[in-house]
C-alpha cells in the first residue's frame, strides 16, 4: 500500500495529508490564513509567506499523527511546485526536499493545476479520463482537456485577472468580506442581475478576461456615489456574478462539445459556486457534471497527493534540485 504525504503551500493555505491507494485520505489539515489577509481585503504575499513558515512543521506533523504513521512509514513526499506566490511556494518546497532527503524518500513535484484537474477524484474514484476540466481560482482560470494520468491540453486560460481574483476586488469594493466568491454568492441570493455588466467573449478561444468586468463595477458604483444615488449591494453581486458565470459556463461547454467530451469536470475555489454549476448543467444537460465538495475545491494538500498517486505509479520524481515556479506551465501534450 502506497502512502505519500503531500504539501501545499502555494497562497494562502498551509496544507498537508496523507493518502493511500484508491484516493483514500489517512488524514488532510489545513491552516488557513484567511483572518489575517481580511484585515487587508485580499492575501499580501509577504505576509503569507510568514504565515506558512510559522504554520509548515506543525501542519506536517498533525497529518502525521491523524494518519497514524512516522515518516519512516511513508513511500514518498510530494509538493506543489507551482504556479503561486513564489515566497509561499518556496517554503512548501524547501520544507518537502528536507523532509525527503531527511527521510530517504523519493520526492514528487505537482502543478497546482494538475492537483485542482485530479480534486474530483477523491470523491468520485469512478470517474474516468478524458474529460474536460474547467479550473477558476483565485488565481488561475482555464480550461484543459485532461486526456489520462499526467497528460492535459490548455485550451485556454485568463489573460488577466482570473475569476476568483475579480469576484475579491467586486466584493472589496461593495463592503463585502475576503474571500470574495462565498460573500458574493451569499449577497447574490436576495438579489437580482439587474445590471448588464460585459463579458469579454474573445471570440474564437477559449481565453478568458475579467480585467474589464472588475472596472465596469468599480465605475458604476464610483458613478452611483458621484451622484449620490442608491443601489442595492445584492443586486450587484448578482449581477457580477452573472457575468463571471455566463463566460465560464459557455466556454466549458463549447470546448467539451468541440472535443466531443461526455464529461465536465469544475475544479478551483470558483467551482464552490452553486450558480456555476447549475449553469453549466442547464446548458449541458446531456453531459456529466462533477465538482469536489467545497474542502476540496479550494487550496487543500489532499488534491495534491491524489495527482501524486500517478506520479507515483508512473516513476516521476524530482530531484533535489527541484524549485518553486511562480509561474509555472500546466504540462502540454498534443
Amino acid at each position: 500500500m502506497v502512502k505519500i504525504l503531500a504539501i501545499e503551500s502555494s497562497c494562502d493555505e498551509t496544507a498537508a495529508a496523507v493518502i493511500t491507494d484508491g484516493y483514500q485520505l489517512l488524514s488532510n489539515v489545513e491552516a488557513t490564513q484567511i483572518p489575517v489577509h481580511q484585515l487587508y481585503g485580499g492575501v499580501v504575499p509577504e505576509i503569507a509567506s510568514r504565515e506558512h513558515l510559522n504554520a509548515v512543521v506543525p501542519v506536517v506533523r498533525r497529518a502525521l499523527l491523524d494518519a497514524n504513521l512516522a515518516l519512516a512509514d511513508l513511500d514518498a513526499v510530494a509538493v506543489t511546485q507551482g504556479p503561486g506566490l513564489i515566497g509561499s511556494l518556496l517554503v512548501g518546497v524547501s520544507y518537502a526536499k528536507a523532509l525527503a532527503f531527511a527521510a530517504g524518500l523519493p520526492l514528487i513535484a505537482v502543478h497546482h493545476l494538475e492537483g485542482h484537474i485530479n480534486a474530483p477524484f477523491l470523491e468520485h474514484p469512478e470517474l474516468e479520463f478524458p474529460y474536460l476540466a474547467l479550473v477558476v481560482s483565485g488565481s488561475h482560470s482555464g480550461v484543459a482537456l485532461a486526456e489520462k494520468p499526467g497528460y492535459y491540453k490548455l485550451l485556454g486560460q485568463s489573460r488577466d485577472d482570473a475569476a476568483g481574483e475579480a469576484f475579491d476586488k467586486i466584493a472589496r469594493a461593495l463592503g463585502l468580506t475576503y474571500p470574495g466568491g462565498p460573500a458574493i454568492q451569499q449577497a447574490a441570493l436576495t438579489g437580482e442581475p439587474v445590471y448588464d455588466f460585459p463579458s469579454a467573449w474573445l471570440e474564437g478561444t477559449y481565453d478568458f478576461s475579467f480585467s474589464g468586468l472588475k472596472s465596469a463595477v468599480l465605475n458604476f458604483l464610483n458613478q452611483k456615489q458621484m451622484k449620490g444615488e442608491t443601489y442595492r449591494v445584492a443586486d450587484v453581486a448578482a449581477s457580477a456574478q452573472e457575468a463571471i458565470v455566463r463566460v465560464l459556463a459557455e466556454k466549458a461547454v463549447r470546448a467539451a462539445r468541440e472535443y466531443e467530451r461526455d464529461t465536465i469536470v469544475l475544479a478551483g475555489g470558483v467551482a464552490a459556486n452553486q450558480a456555476l454549476h447549475e449553469r453549466v448543467q442547464s446548458l449541458a444537460p446531456e453531459m456529466r457534471v462533477i465538482y469536489p465538495s467545497p474542502k476540496f475545491c479550494t487550496d487543500n494538500a489532499a488534491m495534491i497527493g491524489a495527482a501524486a498517486l500517478g506520479k507515483f505509479a508512473r516513476g516521476e520524481f524530482a530531484d533535489f534540485s527541484l524549485n518553486a515556479e511562480a509561474n509555472l506551465p500546466l504540462y502540454f501534450y498534443a
